[in-house]
């Protein structure tokens, strides 16, 4: 690992624009075949994930925003409309009355099941199918490294 400095190097610039790149490429991927699928985006499923992870105990909102590193603002809007349609419930917090539950319902969770493949096959075609699973371990590893705190 290199000393920080003010400026980065251009190896660590040319690994920035690439990790943007295949970021856009991967996401835009799976977002088309959600797309196709007739299916909601990306982020629903995330939402729904971190829900059905949690189980009956559910999240708070900040708990939700923090897993899901979401700004506030658009974590409200997502699930005003995961609620609407019936994919997530609300419920006072037992701790403090002022807090909400988020849990996702039943709906919510078979939504989720209905992604997962969809989704999966994204995922293969977007960044599976380019590299070996050892290969997908290591560049998992070393992305982890730029989000992981010590």
């Amino acid at each position: 690992m290199r000393a920080m400095t003010d400026r980065p190097s251009e190896p660590a610039v040319l690994a920035w624009a690439r990790l943007e790149r295949a970021h856009r490429a991967a996401l835009g991927t799976v977002e088309a075949r959600l797309a196709r699928a007739g299916l909601p985006d990306l982020a629903w499923y995330d939402v729904l994930l971190e829900l059905e992870r949690a189980g009956a105990n559910g999240l708070r909102s900040f708990q939700l925003q923090a897993a899901l590193l979401f700004q506030q603002y658009n974590l409200s809007r997502l699930v005003d409309r995961l609620a609407a349609a019936g994919h997530v419930a609300r419920a006072p917090s037992a701790e403090d009355g002022r807090g909400l539950v988020l849990t996702i319902t039943r709906s919510g969770r078979a939504l989720r099941r209905r992604m997962w493949p969809v989704y999966a096959a994204a995922i293969e075609e977007a960044v599976g199918r380019h590299f070996s699973d050892a290969e997908a371990q290591t560049l998992g590893d070393l992305l982890a490294r730029l989000y992981s705190r010590p």
